[in-house]
């Protein structure tokens, strides 16, 4: 892996989601950096002798997805994760939700309505780009069947919902 040497992207004053990983920021990197074409990562530090995680492990890393600015920390086990915080990713096709689904869910947990929590204990909502669009259709009974159809599921169908929203 690159080791970039720029200053942390938190430091020049952007707003930064913070993630605190138990000790697999890296490999939660790895998976992250295949899934999102304009992934970058911009800082990596490591942890040096006699420092609180083993020499040499990635100690924070700053990295951007989709243009969102992150940065993760190997903090140990004393936090994790909860649902009440997730990534919420718009996909535009049907192809584009089956390829994230299939990759984050890869050793997580699957949710109701496009939920998941993958092997890192990051919570994802891959939903399609247009969701709020059923959802609030103008036609109240249109905007009620999406709702239907969008909590019988697990992974969004998006013909499923533009159907339920038509009322087919």
């Amino acid at each position: 892996m690159p080791e970039p040497t720029d200053q942390p992207h938190w430091a020049k004053g952007r707003i930064t989601l913070s993630l605190w990983f138990d000790d697999d920021a890296e490999q939660a990197w790895d998976l992250y950096s295949t899934l999102f074409a304009d992934a970058e990562l911009q800082h990596v530090s490591r942890y040096g002798p006699g420092e609180m995680g083993p020499e040499g492990q990635v100690r924070s890393m700053g990295w951007q997805l989709n243009g969102l600015d992150m940065m993760a920390i190997n903090g140990g086990p004393m936090y994790s994760f909860t649902p009440a915080i997730s990534l919420v990713v718009p996909c535009e096709t049907q192809e584009e939700i089956d390829r994230l689904w299939g990759a984050l869910a890869d050793g997580g947990t699957e949710m109701q309505c496009g939920w998941l929590t993958d092997r890192f204990g990051v919570t994802w909502q891959i939903v399609p780009s247009r969701l709020g669009e059923w959802l609030g259709a103008p036609d109240p009974a249109a905007a009620q069947r999406a709702v239907q159809a969008m909590l019988s599921m697990v992974k969004f169908d998006i013909a499923a919902m533009e159907a339920a929203t038509r009322g087919e």
